[in-house]
């Protein structure tokens, strides 16, 4: 349930309906804007209690019962778009911001290599996987600590803020400790511990949508983290798996106008795991800017025939640099820029 207070209301006025909230023990969420404050009332017994017990309090405007299951994500809790701050660099706004790097943190020559590269190309945020789940355990799975260490030096170098994946909760404030956004990976998008831990952390957070997940269970998913007080947080689409087999993920190009019109959160796309090879990930990355995308999460390596992890699907520093010109003028054609 959503009470939305009048513009002006005071601030006892938005106590006094937390108050009420709390001792009919709803959860409550503040949604605080520059006009007006609007109140989110959580819940599994809310569906049972009358609107009007709200709508009749001093400074209330309306009140509006949320049927969907996700909540804190809904455009109805924030109708203004949210625009999330990583380190410097804010995403959800008129620029379309592009995250590059290798998809795992392989030594320092390599990393240095491909921040230089991503860094002189426009890209304005350094991706790089410390820690890597794989499907078999016998694959490489990051060099954990020490890659962590190696995204900071990084950073320092070329002033770039980091973002890398958490797989599990107590790795949370380790990670957090050297990150300046958190990623969820697919597999990881129902773990609801590390979402919980995640959104206590208080760094944005990418959040990947699972593969075999609809997006009323993404968008609830991403209310773990909003109930945590973390409103820094991003929706990734990666691609789903379909009947199709001739890429690795088939991307749902039409989840960003459908996340766009139910949620007030950013989006933004991995062209890489969806597509699976380098050649199409240019195609893929362009109809996602199209398409109204708020930035790029995309895997560049600077030898992908040496690479450890998903070097089929890197593109190389030339190849991005080729994208990222033409990445240009498909923003531009649609009021935005890179």
């Amino acid at each position: 349930m959503i009470v939305e207070m009048r513009t002006g209301a005071s601030k006892k006025e938005v106590d006094d309906v937390v108050q009420k909230a709390k001792s009919l023990n709803l959860g409550v969420q503040l949604n605080v804007g520059t006009d007006k404050t609007v109140v989110a009332l959580l819940g599994g017994n809310t569906g049972q209690i009358p609107t009007d017990i709200f709508a009749i309090f001093p400074g209330v405007e309306s009140v509006t019962r949320i049927m969907k299951p996700y909540k804190l994500a809904s455009r109805t809790f924030s109708p203004k778009d949210t625009i999330v701050d990583c380190g410097g660099v804010t995403i959800g706004g008129e620029k379309v911001v592009v995250m590059a790097g290798p998809c795992a943190v392989e030594s320092e020559k390599q990393l240095m290599q491909a921040a230089e590269a991503v860094k002189k190309a426009g890209a304005t945020i350094l991706r790089g996987g410390a820690f890597k789940p794989r499907t078999s355990p016998f694959s490489f799975q990051g060099l954990q600590k020490e890659g962590l260490e190696l995204l900071t030096k990084a950073r320092d170098e070329f002033g770039m803020p980091i973002v890398t994946e958490v797989v599990n909760p107590q790795d949370v404030l380790l990670v957090s400790s050297y990150a300046d956004m958190l990623q969820i990976g697919s597999r990881n998008m129902q773990n609801f511990s590390l979402l919980t831990d995640a959104g206590k952390s208080r760094r944005p957070v990418v959040l990947k949508r699972g593969f075999s997940c609809t997006i009323t269970e993404w968008l609830t998913a991403a209310d773990y983290l909003l109930a945590e007080g973390n409103n820094q947080v991003i929706l990734c689409e990666r691609g789903i798996r379909t009947f199709e087999d001739s890429v690795r993920f088939s991307l749902d190009i039409s989840a960003i106008p459908v996340l766009k019109k139910n949620s007030h959160l950013p989006v933004i796309v991995d062209p890489s795991h969806a597509a699976g090879n380098y050649s199409l990930v240019p195609a893929i990355a362009k109809a996602a800017v199209a398409a109204g995308a708020d930035g790029l999460l995309i895997e560049v390596h600077p030898n992908p025939k040496e690479a450890l992890v998903d070097g089929l699907q890197s593109l190389s520093p030339s190849d991005f640099a080729r994208l990222m010109d033409e990445l240009r003028a498909v923003a531009k054609s649609v009021g935005r820029s890179i």
